[in-house]
């Protein structure tokens, strides 16, 4: 084991060119050789992949944990992607009914196709006409 003197771990763009520079390596030898390591009492380095993660994310001004949302209260932003639940049902979740401004009791109809489902919004004056 080489003894290199540890440094600061590199953030923001340096990261960012840093890791370009290394594409031909892992990504735990790329995060130890951004400074994302830590050596143990017993001299063992440790990779904190974790922490290079986050500092990446956070270099390409991603942001996951949902500070950024306009109403304040966190959550996740919609993907425009949901998996089939182990019961088979299929849950839209709140950031695309609050994106529609969908309400409690509001109706859809549903179409299949060959590859697809559809959900077409039936509005009030649809239900009265009938």
């Amino acid at each position: 084991m080489s003894k290199k003197k540890k440094t600061e771990p590199l953030i923001g763009e340096a990261l960012l060119e840093k890791i370009k520079e290394l594409e031909h390596l892992s990504k735990e030898e790329k995060a130890k050789e951004c400074g994302y390591y830590t050596i143990t009492k017993n001299g063992v380095e440790r990779v904190n992949m974790m922490k290079f993660y986050n500092a990446l994310l956070e270099a390409r001004d991603i942001e996951l944990d949902g500070k950024q949302t306009s109403n304040g209260r966190g959550g996740r932003s919609a993907s425009y992607r949901i998996t089939v639940q182990a019961n088979g049902n299929l849950l839209i979740g709140a950031a695309y009914t609050k994106q529609m401004d969908l309400k409690p009791g509001d109706e859809f109809e549903i179409s299949l196709g060959r590859k697809h489902i559809r959900l077409k919004q039936i509005d009030a004056d649809d239900l009265s006409e009938e």
